[in-house]
Parts: structure tokens; sequence; C-alpha cells
């Protein structure tokens, strides 16, 4: 072996892994130039360009939407997601312009309309079921202004706050977002959005989907006499005069999957004389003119989780009554004078609607049979999905701008965020995240040895090379 050795070292001279003058390597070493996750980034690029964003010709802007979607952080610290992303970043007064330019050259009527593009050509023109919903964004401020202001918070938060409405596709695909003030209540703000989109894009027939925050009669007239056709839940409390010829007849039994298709009252109750018949009436704008449709699906598994629920308010209303917990205003507990007591008509009454959910429209049976009103309903959960990523993968909240254009800067960056997440997310069926998470660390690498460069390419794992082709790269 060492006789071996000796013959090898003498025709070969040792390599010197050392580094050579004033810490340069030596020449034939080779040297790792850059680093980049370039996958990644063509594949945010790809999407970018896909939905037409392009439209916005604003390199700045564009790396504010990437490093929102790669790690949400400040302004400023996106250089820092940038650098690491191997690419030059741009001056971090480039970045504050940016948000100047995004409000004086109106950057988000041009995303909104690329977004209603997309969607209006990948689904045929139909935009005719739309979903809609409100949330709230606080800020680190100790004072309020013109609209930052504190309102009602279900998070129970004294913060300043504006709120969000955001309408999407019955995918969660989004299509128009505003700002509101603060204590702006969350129904005065669908007319507004809902009226924005259909005047920029046109649209004269579409069903706008939302929850039972936005059922109040001013709200559901304005958007009847837009000639819009509207899906909302109803309140369970209303239950029992929609379904007054029901509990008349049958009690409160229902089997398993029930629906009951009849009328609510706009403003007044019922009258008492319609339970005299037992067939439910069938809604005709022309017939009823001071009543909506009225849409009730009795769900035994829902009767359960709602019953868990029941039980655990009285249980809880039962321990403040006994002094066992802190005097809190709580649901079932009725205060007379220095005394508490469970109300025990109103958790008999709400024991009665278990199992019940309830939907209001004004489209007809004709046109919409109950099932297909339930299942657009259902739908809803996507805008929630859509505010659920908004405000984690991409970070939209706390917000830290002072200035009302920073802050419509920012919920455009967001949004233009949230549409490209969307996008990927439709076409890979990977969240957001996920590709992130897989596409970052695989990093090209620039190599120099002597006067030559060489790219390495890093290895895709198989699914990873599935999810890259189904996305076209």
């Amino acid at each position: 072996m060492h006789a071996g050795r000796a013959k090898l070292a003498a025709n070969q001279p040792e390599l010197d892994f050392d580094a050579g003058t004033g810490g340069r390597p030596r020449a034939g070493v080779a040297v790792v130039e850059g680093k980049s996750s370039q996958l990644l980034v063509d594949v945010i690029r790809d999407s970018w360009d896909r939905l037409g964003f392009g439209v916005v010709k604003d390199e700045a802007f564009f790396q504010l939407v990437l490093a929102g979607l790669v790690e949400p952080t400040s302004k400023l610290d996106s250089l820092r997601v940038i650098e690491e992303l191997g690419f030059l970043p741009l001056h971090h007064n480039s970045y504050y312009k940016a948000l100047k330019r995004c409000a004086d050259k109106d950057y988000r009527p041009l995303i909104q309309s690329a977004c209603f593009d997309h969607v209006w050509s990948g689904a045929g023109g139909d935009v005719s079921l739309l979903m809609y919903d409100v949330t709230t964004l606080y800020f680190e401020a100790e004072n309020e202004d013109d609209l930052r202001k504190v309102g009602f918070s279900k998070e129970r938060r004294v913060d300043p706050q504006i709120v969000v409405g955001l309408l999407v596709d019955r995918t969660g695909f989004p299509l128009e977002i505003a700002c509101f003030e603060g204590n702006q209540p969350e129904t005065h703000t669908i007319i507004p959005v809902v009226t924005a989109f259909q005047e920029r894009n046109q649209v004269a027939d579409m069903v706008v989907v939302a929850d039972a925050g936005m059922l109040s009669n001013t709200n559901l007239t304005a958007i009847d006499e837009a000639g819009l056709r509207f899906i909302v839940g109803s309140r369970v409390t209303k239950a029992p005069h929609d379904l007054a010829k029901h509990f008349h007849w049958h009690g409160d039994s229902f089997n398993d999957g029930q629906v009951i298709d009849t009328i609510t009252m706009r403003r007044h109750k019922p009258d008492p004389e319609r339970a005299k018949t037992r067939r439910e009436p069938v809604w005709d704008p022309g017939q009823h003119p001071e009543s909506w449709r009225a849409i009730w699906q009795y769900s035994r598994k829902r009767a359960v989780r709602d019953g868990h629920t029941l039980t655990l308010q009285e249980n809880r209303a039962l321990d403040i009554i006994e002094g066992h917990r802190p005097a809190k205003k709580a649901r079932f507990v009725k205060t007379s004078g220095q005394k508490t007591t469970l109300d025990a008509a109103s958790l008999e009454r709400a024991r009665a609607l278990v199992g019940l959910k309830g939907y209001v429209t004004n489209i007809t049976a004709g046109t919409m049979p109950p099932a297909e009103v339930i299942a657009s309903y259902h739908d809803l959960w996507h805008v929630e999905q859509s505010f659920r990523m908004s405000k984690t993968d991409l970070a939209a909240r706390p917000i830290f701008h002072r200035t009302l254009d920073a802050i419509e800067a920012h919920l455009t960056i967001v949004f233009t965020a949230l549409a490209i997440a969307r996008d990927l997310q439709a076409r890979s069926e990977w969240s957001i995240r996920k590709i992130v998470k897989t596409l970052r660390p695989l990093q090209h690498v620039t190599i120099s040895v002597g006067d030559q460069q060489l790219q390495a390419e890093p290895a895709i794992p198989d699914a990873t090379a599935q999810m890259l082709q189904t996305l076209g790269h």
C-alpha cells in the first residue's frame, strides 16, 4: 500500500486547499459565487404574468408582493428577504416610493380588473356567484384618526382598527377589496364593495352570498333594488316565526336532512292566521312584497353539536349564578336586582331549535331549488379561507402604516399576493406555505473554477417535480 502511494505521489503534486494570499482561493479551487431560489421566484413571477399583473410595470411593487408571499415582514426588511432569495434588492427608498406610486397610479383597480378578467376567461364568463365577508385589521397605534378607529372587535381589542371587506368568486379567488373606518358597522360595507365591483366590470346579473352578519333589511333591499340576487344566512331566532306552520302542526320534530321552503317577513311578524293551513307559502316577489324567501334545513349532526354548545353555555351560566365564576355577561343568566337566576325559558326555546340552519334569498324556487341555495351558501367558507390566508400566510395584520395611502397600498399588496397564492394553490393543490417551504431551499448555485463559471441546479424530489410540472415548469 505504501509503495502504491509513493508511485502516485511521484507523478502528482498534492492539492493545496489553503487560502491564497489575502484570503483569496488559489487557482483551480472551486468557489461558490452565488446562490438563488430561482425555482421559487420563477413560479411566483409566472403566476404574476399569468394573472395579467404585468399591467403594473413596477419591479419594486413586484418585489414587495414576492417578499409578502415568501416571508411576510416589514417593507424595510423586504430587502433582506429578496437578498436571501439570491436577487439584488432595490434601494429601500424604492419600496417606499412604490407605496406612493401604488396610490398615485391606482394600482389596485388595475390588479382588480386583471383578477376579474382571469376569472371571467377561466370560468367561461361565469361570475354569477360571489362571496362577501369582512374582517378587522388592528394597528400598533395609540391614537385614532379619520380611518383608524376603535370599533367592534371579536377579539375584544381596544386598538385602533379598520374594517376590510373582501369579495371573492365561488373558489375563493379575490375580486374586490376595500377598507372602511374602524367603527363602521359591518352591514354598511357590502353595498359599496358590490356596487364598485358591478360598475367597474359592468356585471348586471350575479348572486351575492354573505353570512348572517349582513342580514339587515336595509342591506337586502338595497341589493334587491340594484337588480342583484342574494343568499345570506338567517339567525336561528327567526325560526319560530318562519316555521310557525311546522311547529303548529308537527311540534319540534324534524327528520335528518329535512328542508322547509317558506317565507320570512322583512319587518313584521307573520300573520298568526298563516298557521291554520299545512302548506308552506311559495315565495313570489309580486305576491309577497313584504317578505323574502326563507329556506330552513335540519341536520341531526348539527343538532348534536348545537346541543353540546348549549350544555356548555348552561353550565357556564350555572357557575356564574352559584358564584364559581366571575359575574360576567353570559347567555341564559337572568338578573333581577342583585339576584341572578337561570333563564330556563330561553334555554328551553334554544333547545327546541337545535339542528336548524336558515337561509334567506330573493331567488325564486323556480330559478334555484333549495338544495342549490344551501350549497351556494356553503361555498362561503372559501372567502373565510382567503381571509385566514391573508391574516396568517400573508400577514395582513397588524399594520404599522400611518397614512391612508400607505394603508391602502399595503392592502393592495396583500390582495395581489392573495390572488397569486390562490392561483398557485388551485393549479398545484399545494398551499402557498407548502410551496414556499419546499422550493425556497432548492437553490441554483453559480460556481467559479479558475476562469470558468459553472451553473449547478438543485436535485428535485419526485413529488416536487410533479407539482412543478402541473404549474408548467
